[in-house]
């Protein structure tokens, strides 16, 4: 009786981060105030979705086994029979759970490879045509659409075409490579690689890609944050903005391969705008309340499923 419960409890979780809650955030204000808590709250939003949805099959399908997922899966795995009778939807959700399960795991999988291969053949094929820029860490591509991007990895790359060089000034190209290296060293690809999986392995939830779009304009978000920490000038937003209005008017992504993080890659307009004129800071007390509430969404899945063993 209390799996079925806790599975009652995770299925409605799960209903609420699949659609309410994504629809939410993704329609809040607070977010582009500080793109990195808005990060961490989206990966826990994903993650106790998956941990719920499954948890809740799981829950159903090992009730008769026992009062909790640990008691009930012991008795499965060693072999006792179970404590009431086993029905036809219990075989179905467990069944479901696993097949739920291998799909988001596979998908993660596949994505991974598939985005890792794509970058090294990109960053082998550009290794051919680009040469040394300037700047130790990038390099110039003869290509007269003013376009900047960076492929990340063991060993990442990043690429400067002759026509962004030729578009912009000192500052504002110092802005773009600043925003390019912002991604590199917080490893921005690894935040879109559940978002990027979630919506392969659930094309028909709206809320999947609505959370990959959101979670795309603030990693660019955030990149222009950490950009700005590093550039000098007397318009350090000025430029920075300038120089992502000439990319996205210049050539519209075109010349960017696939996997790549571009300047120009997201929400242009209400990043213009946010450098522009940029929102006050979270409060210390609101990022610490954002936090916590990640800290909890995760928890709350596992604690149903676990502490009725304790």
């Amino acid at each position: 009786m209390m799996l079925t419960v806790t599975a009652a409890v995770l299925a409605v979780l799960a209903v609420l981060l699949a659609w309410p809650v994504p629809a939410l955030l993704a329609r809040a204000r607070w977010p582009r105030r500080d793109p990195l808590v808005a990060l961490v709250c989206w990966q826990a939003v994903g993650l106790a979705g998956g941990l719920s949805i499954i948890g809740a099959l799981l829950a159903h399908g090992l009730a008769p086994w026992g009062s909790s997922l640990p008691e009930a899966a012991w008795s499965v795995l060693s072999g006792h029979p179970p404590q009431a009778p086993v029905r036809g939807d219990h075989w179905v959700t467990l069944t479901l759970a696993g097949v739920l399960a291998a799909e988001l795991v596979s998908v993660l999988l596949l994505s991974w490879v598939r985005t890792a291969r794509a970058r090294r053949r990109h960053r082998e094929l550009l290794e051919l045509v680009v040469r040394p820029h300037a700047l130790p860490d990038a390099r110039l591509l003869e290509h007269p659409a003013p376009v900047a991007f960076c492929i990340p990895g063991a060993e990442p790359l990043l690429v400067l075409s002759s026509g962004m060089v030729a578009e912009l000034d000192d500052a504002q190209l110092a802005a773009v490579v600043a925003h390019e290296r912002a991604h590199l060293r917080e490893h921005h690809h690894l935040y879109l690689l559940p978002f990027v999986a979630w919506e392969a392995a659930l094309p028909v939830l709206p809320a999947a890609a609505r959370a990959h779009a959101a979670v795309r304009t603030l990693v660019e978000m955030r990149a222009d944050d950490v950009a700005l920490r590093s550039l000098s000038g007397a318009a350090p937003r000025r430029a920075l903005a300038r120089a992502i209005v000439v990319a996205a008017g210049g050539a519209g992504g075109a010349g960017v391969p696939s996997g790549a993080l571009a300047v120009a890659g997201s929400a242009v307009g209400a990043r213009v705008v946010r450098l522009l004129d940029p929102p006050s800071p979270l409060p210390a007390w609101a990022r610490a309340a954002a936090l916590l509430s990640a800290g909890l969404l995760l928890l709350l899945p596992t604690a149903l499923l676990l502490l009725p063993a304790v």
